[in-house]
C-alpha cells in the first residue's frame, strides 16, 4: 500500500501547478498523468540509485521526462512553445538528471530534479497564463 506522505515526490510544484491548472481551467488532464507517471519513475529511480541496483524505473525515467516535456509543449502550444526558452531549460535539466543517473549521483540527481521540476512548472505556468489571457 502507498503512502503518499512518505513516499518521495520529485515534481512537487509540477504536480501542484498541472493541479491547479486542471482545476481552473482543464486541458492538462494528459499533462497531469504524465506528470504522475514521470514523478513515480523519479522514486523508482531514487530508490535504484540508493539500493545500487538496476531497476526497471532507472531506464523508464528518461522515456517519462521526455514524454512530459511533449505534453507540456502540447498545452502550451506548440508554435508558442519554440518561441520561449522553455525547451531549452527543460532539456537541459533532464540532460543534468540523465548524467546522474548514468554516473550513480544521488546528489546530482536530487539537485537536477529540483531545477527540472522548477523548469517545467514554470513552463505549465506562463502556457496557463497566456491560454487563459483575454487578449489571446
Amino acid at each position: 500500500m502507498a503512502r503518499p506522505a512518505r513516499e518521495p515526490t520529485f515534481l512537487p510544484l509540477t504536480l501542484s501547478t498541472v493541479g491547479t491548472v486542471c482545476r481552473q481551467t482543464g486541458g492538462a488532464e494528459m499533462v497531469q498523468a504524465i506528470a504522475r507517471r514521470a514523478d513515480a519513475a523519479a522514486a523508482e529511480c531514487w530508490a535504484a540509485l540508493l539500493a545500487g541496483c538496476d531497476a526497471p524505473g532507472r531506464h523508464q525515467l528518461p522515456n517519462r521526462l521526455r514524454e512530459l516535456s511533449r505534453a507540456t509543449a502540447a498545452f502550451a502550444g506548440e508554435q508558442w512553445w519554440q518561441t520561449t526558452c522553455h525547451p531549452a531549460r527543460i532539456d537541459g535539466a533532464r540532460t543534468e538528471i540523465e548524467e546522474a543517473v548514468a554516473e550513480r549521483d544521488g546528489a546530482d540527481f536530487a539537485e537536477a530534479f529540483i531545477g527540472y521540476d522548477q523548469a517545467v512548472a514554470t513552463a505549465l505556468v506562463r502556457a496557463h497564463n497566456r491560454l487563459g489571457s483575454p487578449t489571446r
